[in-house]
């Protein structure tokens, strides 16, 4: 184990966990049940703040804002609302957004320039503005750093989640401690591109911003741009990750150890949350890690285990727990022009299932317990070079169907 992997550990929380940070939430109405369907996350001093948004080209509303808002800096709230999505909505959406931004600001003592907005939800509705004006003072009167008012905000954030998603690390820099907590949602429309679904990170840890925006970069990159469930990337996906600089502990620097330790906590972070989305997908029975390896580049890699992750046909044989490898290694070789089957193996757990270009001789009862599991792990290694890529996905059930055909916050 790497000094860089051994220097955090877990601790209960999450937003909340780190010295500074205040959340709440409260029901304003938006979802047709009595569940909270607003949130508010306020740093108590001017820190320092890093995002990344979605990449699909119909942006909603709140995207627009924040990315303005995070490239002016002074970010040191965020507003999120549930049950709505305030995308395409034209104009009317941008000014709703100002409106409530403004509420949240007058209410909360700060500029709306502070506040990034974000908003997840039915899309094409126009957002109840009448209904968050009644609520942004209600929430901004409950702020409070407990645990518990961390996790009521990462509850009101949840639409299709049937579970909270939350997680917190303390990291040791070699010269003083910081921490990272952090709260995430989603379970469909997951595909992210350069983003996430919804998730707000929070740390006490001295970091200025551009050195704070690349590791940002780099831990979504190799976690939450690496979990696909239904290959559709959503309109609406924010990651912001504030900083309070409140910890008892040097500055963070470029180049440095605590610079590689606190990145590796981050990437470490971003992780354990993204799987959560994957293993609470919509109707899923199964985390499902592809790790493909022996691949030229990086891109022929993660070509391969998308295409895995991303195919029905695998899914479902996935949900039904069929070790029908032909699918797997089929998909693979349509996604990579470079691929030698004589040269590919792959396996289901431990078990081989084919090498050189056929079955392996593998028992039948031995690849169906290695499907059996709530985690399954598929390893495809092409045999040509270096390169490797891992993505986790989920099966397809009959429960995702349901869950997308009725579907209507």
């Amino acid at each position: 184990m790497s000094d860089e992997q051994a220097c955090w550990q877990g601790i209960p929380g999450g937003v909340t966990a780190a010295q500074g940070f205040r959340a709440a939430a409260t029901r304003c109405g938006i979802k047709q049940a009595e569940v909270d369907d607003l949130g508010l996350l306020v740093c108590d001093v001017q820190g320092t703040a890093a995002a990344t948004f979605t990449r699909n080209r119909v942006t909603a509303a709140p995207v627009r804002w924040s990315r303005e808002v995070v490239a002016r800096g002074g970010v040191r709230a965020a507003m999120v609302n549930s049950g709505n999505a305030n995308a395409c909505t034209g104009e009317r959406g941008l000014r709703d957004v100002q409106t409530t931004a403004q509420a949240a600001a007058d209410a909360l003592g700060l500029v709306p320039d502070n506040l990034l907005v974000a908003s997840t939800g039915i899309i094409g509705h126009f957002l109840p503005v009448d209904k968050l004006l009644a609520g942004i003072p209600v929430a901004a009167q409950q702020l409070d750093s407990s645990l518990e008012a961390g996790d009521r905000f990462a509850r009101a954030i949840m639409t299709t989640d049937t579970v909270v998603k939350q997680h917190a690390l303390r990291c040791d820099l070699g010269a003083g401690h910081v921490v990272l907590g952090g709260t995430t949602k989603g379970a469909g429309m997951i595909a992210p591109n350069m983003a996430t679904t919804l998730s707000f990170l929070t740390t006490d840890a001295i970091i200025e911003r551009p050195l704070l925006q690349e590791m940002l970069c780099r831990a979504i990159e190799l976690t939450y741009n690496r979990i696909t469930i239904d290959n559709h990337a959503s309109t609406n996906d924010t990651c912001v990750i504030l900083a309070s600089g409140l910890a008892d502990a040097p500055a963070i620097e470029a180049g440095t150890e605590a610079a590689a330790r606190f990145e590796a906590a981050l990437a470490e972070l971003c992780g354990v949350l993204a799987r959560k989305i994957v293993e609470d997908g919509e109707g899923a029975t199964r985390l499902v890690q592809i790790d493909v390896v022996g691949a030229l580049t990086v891109a022929d890699a993660l070509a391969v285990a998308r295409a895995i992750a991303d195919s029905p046909l695998c899914k479902t044989a996935l949900h039904s727990g069929d070790p029908n490898w032909g699918r797997f290694v089929s998909a693979g070789g349509n996604a990579c022009p470079s691929l030698d089957e004589t040269k590919a193996t792959f396996q289901v757990g431990d078990v081989v299932a084919y090498a050189g270009g056929m079955a392996a001789d593998a028992l039948p009862e031995a690849l169906a317990e290695a499907m059996a599991g709530r985690t399954v792990r598929l390893r495809y290694d092409l045999g040509l070079g270096e390169a490797s890529a891992t993505v986790w996905t989920c099966d397809l059930s009959k429960d995702y169907i349901t869950i997308n055909a009725d579907y209507h916050t």
